[in-house]
């Protein structure tokens, strides 16, 4: 919306855009052979490359050339003008003026099958604008992340990138659109099965699956010292301090069939519908962070919470962020309801410690989680 969206049927076609880079050099453009070669030339060598224009990379990446106002896009699709702006917002942008040509075919496109889905009693408003809202948050977030990587791939830090240096991020990521664009809507898709899938094991497990209300276990994993930590390291330590715990993480939760709800720079919050796989999850973090110098500490409770926007609330996650507080370096906490539904399992051990006051909980009971024969 705002932004040309590829038409039905334009997924994975290439989109040629002027970027002054001879064909033999756009086929090493981010090696560092490549780099290295690029900052030997002479100038007079590097004069051919023009730094990419605001244009050149709306045109790389959503099409064609804007031909509406906010007033005409919605005329066009016929849909209501103050509904357009709700979905506009939704997704992130900001409001234009109304004489700000700014909007394609390629909007009144989608707008039109936003119509068709209101129409067909598929989708209400208040559907619509929640949809826009989890769409936009959610790409705008990965677009920056992606941007981020190829950038930090291709280009030095320790120089200022030149004209042809930024051509050539332009280039690869031209010949990078089309496979992208299809791999994104393949895992969009494989994603969507296994939240399907999470739900009939919730509904196995629990025979709850009302989507305001799910009984799941949760758990908060804490870098120790964090702040300390991250005085003693220079900004890119630090950079690959974070990245290495969360991808450390997100790696342990997936491969027991959890899911990473957030990630918070020093904190990762996860969730698991079974209590053992939950329990598993929280001794495997603690071992695979260990192994790379910091230590993390755990606070797992299970119980009811409220999903909202990808993420969840209530009384059970807040226990679980209390319960790491209360956790040592290295240890993991559970509450009173993840330890019952712990007894008996296999290669754990629950230990009772003294009750602690948890903020806004009032006493609670805690629980030592490990693994068996472990003390």
């Amino acid at each position: 919306m705002g932004r040309d969206l590829p038409e039905p049927g334009e997924v994975g076609e290439e989109r040629e855009v002027p970027v002054g880079r001879p064909a033999a050099e756009q086929a090493h453009a981010g090696r560092p052979e490549a780099a290295q070669a690029r900052a030997g030339r002479p100038e007079a060598a590097q004069a051919h490359a023009e730094r990419p224009t605001a244009e050149q990379i709306e045109r790389l990446f959503v099409g064609a050339s804007p031909r509406y106002t906010r007033i005409q896009v919605a005329s066009l699709a016929r849909v209501p003008q103050e509904l357009t702006e709700r979905i506009w917002r939704a997704l992130g942008f900001a409001t234009l003026p109304d004489d700000a040509v700014a909007f394609t075919d390629a909007d009144v496109a989608v707008l039109e099958r936003v119509r068709a889905m209101m129409e067909g009693d598929l989708l209400d408003d208040q559907t619509v604008i929640r949809m826009a809202r989890a769409l936009g948050q959610t790409t705008a977030r990965l677009a920056q992340w992606q941007a981020e990587i190829m950038i930090g791939a291709m280009l030095d830090p320790g120089r200022r990138p030149t004209d042809e240096d930024l051509a050539a991020v332009m280039e690869t990521s031209r010949r990078l659109l089309p496979d992208f664009e299809q791999i994104l809507v393949h895992i969009w898709r494989a994603q969507l099965a296994a939240a399907g899938t999470r739900l009939l094991t919730l509904a196995d497990i629990t025979d709850e699956i009302v989507p305001d209300r799910l009984t799941l276990a949760v758990g908060f994993a804490d870098l120790v010292s964090f702040t300390r930590v991250s005085r003693e390291l220079d900004e890119r330590g630090l950079a690959e301090l974070v990245e290495g715990f969360e991808s450390r993480a997100s790696d342990v939760v997936a491969e027991h069939g959890g899911r990473m709800v957030k990630t918070l720079g020093d904190e990762v919050f996860f969730t698991a519908a079974d209590p053992r796989k939950a329990a598993v999850i929280a001794l495997d973090l603690v071992g695979a962070i260990r192994r790379y110098g910091p230590e993390v500490r755990i606070g797992l409770a299970y119980g009811p919470v409220l999903p909202i926007m990808g993420d969840v609330f209530g009384t059970t996650v807040n226990l679980a962020a209390r319960l790491t507080a209360i956790a040592r370096p290295g240890t993991v906490v559970v509450d009173d309801r993840l330890a019952e539904a712990l007894k008996g399992a296999p290669g754990v051990e629950i230990g009772r410690i003294r009750q602690r006051p948890a903020r806004g909980l009032g006493v609670v009971q805690p629980y030592v989680l490990r693994r068996a024969g472990n003390h």
